[in-house]
């Protein structure tokens, strides 16, 4: 099994101010301090992420406050209980941009997070309960059940909220398969296994977290010519 020391020291060898990079690295929340998030950030923040999909950020942030108002403010049982009306109304809100299909999602994630609630006491304890031991079958199970919570978006979100997640960059990607771990992104049940099984490894060698590992194996790639 190939060492993390490999990643690190070409990573090293491609940034001069690694020590700098490392230093602010993004870093895990703690499970105390997802669980404290309340329940409408936690939708607020996938809500956003939806949105920025396929969009210029910038122009989704700008309009977020405006966003907050008309999904009121994002409370996941106001927006459970509010009827399908409600959300054909707002294809006529000004200052959101009018999705249908990204209106329907913040809908249909409300009542997944209201789901969530109902089993685990909160959303934040739901997220605060994931062990990295247990990361690919805690994502397939999130995008399953969550509406574009998949792909990027979800990675994003998870990073975003502090959940110790990977973020597969083009970079971050080639570093993997350049182990030969992965050949492509992983989407079999198999490909996520050995995923799961090297990050275990690579956890345990460097007292790293997942999302640490994640930007490591970016960096190692170098910079964008």
């Amino acid at each position: 099994m190939l060492s993390f020391s490999r990643f690190i020291e070409q990573a090293q060898a491609q940034h001069a101010d690694y020590d700098l990079r490392f230093k602010h690295i993004s870093k895990a929340k703690s499970a105390k301090q997802l669980a404290a998030i309340p329940d409408d950030r936690w939708l607020s923040v996938l809500s956003q992420c939806v949105f920025q999909s396929g969009f210029n950020w910038t122009v989704v942030a700008n309009k977020w406050p405006r966003f907050e108002e008309v999904f009121l403010g994002f409370d996941v049982i106001d927006l459970v209980m509010q009827p399908d009306e409600f959300y054909e109304r707002l294809m006529q809100e000004t200052g959101i941009i009018r999705h249908h299909a990204k209106i329907k999602a913040v809908h249909e994630n409300a009542i997944f997070f209201h789901d969530l609630i109902q089993s685990h006491g909160s959303v934040g304890q739901y997220f605060s309960a994931w062990k990295p031991e247990d990361y690919a079958d805690n994502l397939r199970e999130f995008r399953k059940r969550s509406n574009r919570g998949g792909g990027r978006t979800g990675q994003v979100f998870l990073r975003a909220m502090g959940v110790d997640t990977l973020m597969f960059s083009n970079d971050m990607l080639q570093a993997l398969i350049s182990t030969g771990v992965i050949e492509a992104a992983p989407s079999s049940k198999a490909s996520w296994a050995k995923l799961q099984a090297t990050m275990d490894r690579w956890r345990e060698e460097t007292g790293l977290g997942l999302s640490e590992i994640s930007q490591i194996l970016a960096w190692s790639v170098g910079p964008r010519k």
